[in-house]
């Protein structure tokens, strides 16, 4: 796919990148209407105006494109897609990790993740930096390639908007728990069946019969819908104990642990880059034989 293939070359863009300016917009937008008032119907409005004009924008340039539309879809995966990005980010942790800098791979982690990570211990960063990675592989890789695929340029830009809106306002805080909360709900619902496709993956890749034990039993117990089966299946893929207790603005969030096996370690941090690696190479070579099977599948009938 060409907007892969840009992805994968150039990764997200270093400047003017549109995420920014979005991001500029949402905050600002959410600094004047976050006053407390019908917080949860204002909410949603705003997510509703932010995702649905620039989709509208989009259209209409495909449109008037004609025979370059292709173009148009291909430009909105690269904006959406944060593959070369997350590979990047992970292994800015592990790098130093490994070196024994663990100042330098806690500020590292604190960058893709919103825990409390100044007094994170070795096996905490790790742990940290291979949840960001499973976790993030199915939002930022997995469920914009489902909706791309099912929607084109135009279901990769409903992902990555509501995706990036419920980042910055899905939390149950004072300030969010209310205006955010539609975004939340919007993203649950977006990610549902790409996270448990995401979670079949991780199982088929890795240790099979821990991570479905671990997706069965301990899934269901994690607070987000979406992020346990990807997690403890992940988890049992790679043989590791994840979750557990971490510090989320300045509180301590009970987790419920995942996975089976020893706590991980630095090296572990690769391992589960090459698993979300191979899980998207097995999604991209689904991509190109599911339709040819279909084509062969009506030629018999």
């Amino acid at each position: 796919m060409f907007g892969l293939a840009i992805e994968c070359l150039f990764g997200e863009p270093r400047c003017w990148h549109l995420l920014l300016g979005f991001g500029r917009l949402a905050n600002a937008m959410e600094c004047c209407l976050n006053k407390g008032r019908m917080g949860i119907a204002i909410g949603a409005i705003s997510v509703m105006a932010l995702v649905a004009i620039p989709i509208f924008a989009f259209m209409v340039l495909r449109t008037h494109a004609q025979s370059w539309a292709w173009v148009f879809d291909g430009l909105a995966l690269w904006f959406a897609l944060g593959a070369k990005s997350l590979f990047t980010h992970v292994r800015a942790i592990a790098q130093p990790l490994m070196l024994g800098d663990l100042p330098a791979a806690r500020i590292a982690l604190s960058m893709i993740v919103s825990r409390d990570c100044a007094q994170l211990t070795e096996t905490e960063v790790a742990k940290g930096a291979i949840e960001s990675n499973l976790e993030n592989g199915a939002d930022a890789i997995f469920a914009t390639l489902f909706w791309f695929a099912l929607l084109g340029g135009a279901g990769a830009l409903l992902h990555r908007l509501s995706n990036t809106l419920d980042a910055m306002w899905g939390y149950r805080t004072p300030r969010f728990n209310e205006f955010g909360r539609f975004a939340a709900r919007l993203d649950d619902v977006l990610n549902y069946l790409p996270a448990r496709l995401v979670a079949l993956s991780y199982a088929l890749l890795g240790n099979t019969r821990l991570a479905l034990t671990a997706w069965r039993t301990q899934a269901p117990l994690w607070d987000s819908p979406n992020a346990g089966p990807v997690m403890a299946a992940g988890a049992g893929a790679l043989n590791l104990t994840l979750g557990g207790n971490a510090i989320y603005h300045g509180q301590v969030e009970m987790r419920t642990p995942l996975g089976f096996g020893p706590a991980p370690q630095a090296p572990d941090i690769e391992r589960s880059l090459r698993l979300v690696q191979k899980t998207l190479a097995l999604w991209l070579l689904s991509c190109v034989a599911l339709p040819g099977l279909m084509l062969l599948f009506q030629g018999w009938l």
